[in-house]
């Protein structure tokens, strides 16, 4: 029996936003060495700030000091601002809570990433409510960071889905009681429409 959902939940990167350019590229382009290496040694820093127990551009100027990077915290921090919303899924976002559909965006972000999405992009506009994981102090896949959702919600774990386009973030979702699924904007914005539809969501 197919569940009545009445609240979804959106992962950010791979979901709602892809990115607009090489990313990965331009940081291993700042060392003289191992590039894979040192985007590693980053997201090993970026993981307290995302968790809400640290400062993102602090971490990364350590991060450069240690892998002596001539680039300036400006130039090595803008990165983490190539990406954009597809217009599509955006769309379907609209359209559920003009449905009545409670949709929230449920993501790992720190503080700097937050504030460019929530604030510059407007993303507060496009969600009833966004769960920033540096906000709650948890991070996916732990199912307290789900479990905190459905407090601050109210909302019965069986009437919520989630859509993350990692599997382990999926599972996370699961463990808490919540339906969860994965989709990637890699796959078309066809298969999101589906997927909504199967649960019998007004899209």
């Amino acid at each position: 029996m197919t569940p009545v959902i009445t609240t979804v939940l959106f992962d950010a990167d791979g979901v709602i936003q892809r990115g607009t350019h090489d990313w990965v590229g331009r940081l291993h382009g700042m060392v003289d060495g191992d590039g894979e290496a040192f985007v590693n040694d980053l997201m090993l820093a970026e993981r307290p700030a995302i968790a809400g127990k640290g400062d993102f551009p602090d971490a990364l100027a350590a991060v450069l000091r240690r892998w002596n990077v001539t680039a300036t915290l400006e130039e090595a921090i803008e990165p983490w601002a190539w990406f954009a919303a597809e217009p599509v899924v955006v769309e379907l976002v609209q359209d559920l809570r003009q449905a009545g559909i409670k949709c929230h965006l449920a993501t790992n972000q720190h503080a700097y990433r937050r504030a460019i999405m929530n604030d510059e992009r407007g993303y507060a506009a496009l969600f009833d409510h966004s769960f920033y994981s540096c906000d709650l102090g948890l991070a996916k896949p732990d199912p307290a960071y789900f479990r905190a959702i459905l407090a601050a919600t109210g909302a019965p774990a069986s009437s919520v889905l989630f859509i993350d386009d990692l599997a382990t973030n999926v599972e996370g979702a699961r463990s808490a009681g919540l339906n969860a699924e994965v989709y990637d904007l890699a796959t078309g914005t066809n298969t999101l429409t589906e997927l909504l539809r199967s649960y019998q969501l007004p899209v």
